[in-house]
């Protein structure tokens, strides 16, 4: 006797605010999860091509087709496709669309819903649609903590290009939120008179450092 295969368990929308759990009419075929990096190219005269650096990790994309059919019931297909579209309009108490979390059997996915297209395929003699393609596509939703110090976010070096007047003293007000914290700033870029600084000149701070 064939042993019988467990089924694949059924793929499902919850929202997290409302507790609400919408399962998809049918599991999708395949689900497309994109992953990446930004990085800025660092302007440097003289050089054929530029240096890029780092500059943070992009979300992770979750897209995927979701069929609803609703034929057999005479029914409008809308009224269930429309659960997951509703999942795109804000909240009154937090003015922005719910923070979703799709689940298919061991993947789990934290997101919030940025697009949904419906395409409907099937009618009855009425026009009411009764089949139809919903592709969505879900963003990574991360919690972030930023640590602040003296006003401004923790963060890596910043370059600052020096205007005409300015002394260390004003580049640390701006870059540092403290101008008594100049000279950081001086000792960094080895600057012997902090009072007279060459306009155009490229000064390295890092924001929000230990005092």
């Amino acid at each position: 006797m064939a042993t019988e295969l467990p089924r694949l368990a059924k793929a499902l929308v919850i929202n997290t605010v409302t507790n609400e759990r919408i399962p998809v009419m049918y599991n999708p075929e395949e689900y497309r999860l994109e992953q990446g990096n930004d990085f800025a190219e660092v302007g440097i005269p003289g050089l054929n091509a530029p240096p890029v650096q780092y500059v943070r990790g992009k979300a992770r994309v979750l897209t995927m087709d979701l069929f609803f059919d609703s034929y057999e019931a005479r029914s409008d297909v809308r009224a269930h496709t429309g659960r997951i579209v509703a999942l795109l309009q804000t909240l009154p108490r937090t003015h922005a669309p719910p923070i979703l979390l799709f689940t298919m059997g061991q993947f789990a996915f934290r997101c919030v819903l940025v697009d949904a297209g419906q395409r409907f395929t099937m009618f009855l003699r009425d026009g009411t649609p009764v089949r139809s393609v919903l592709a969505v596509r879900f963003h990574e939703y991360v919690d972030v903590e930023v640590e602040t110090q003296h006003g401004l976010f923790v963060g890596p070096p910043t370059l600052h290009t020096v205007t005409a007047g300015q002394t260390v003293s004003d580049i640390a007000a701006q870059l540092l939120g403290d101008p008594t914290r100049w000279r950081e700033i001086a000792d960094a870029n080895q600057i012997e008179n902090p009072f007279k600084l060459k306009p155009g000149a490229s000064i390295v701070a890092k924001a929000g450092g230990g005092a």
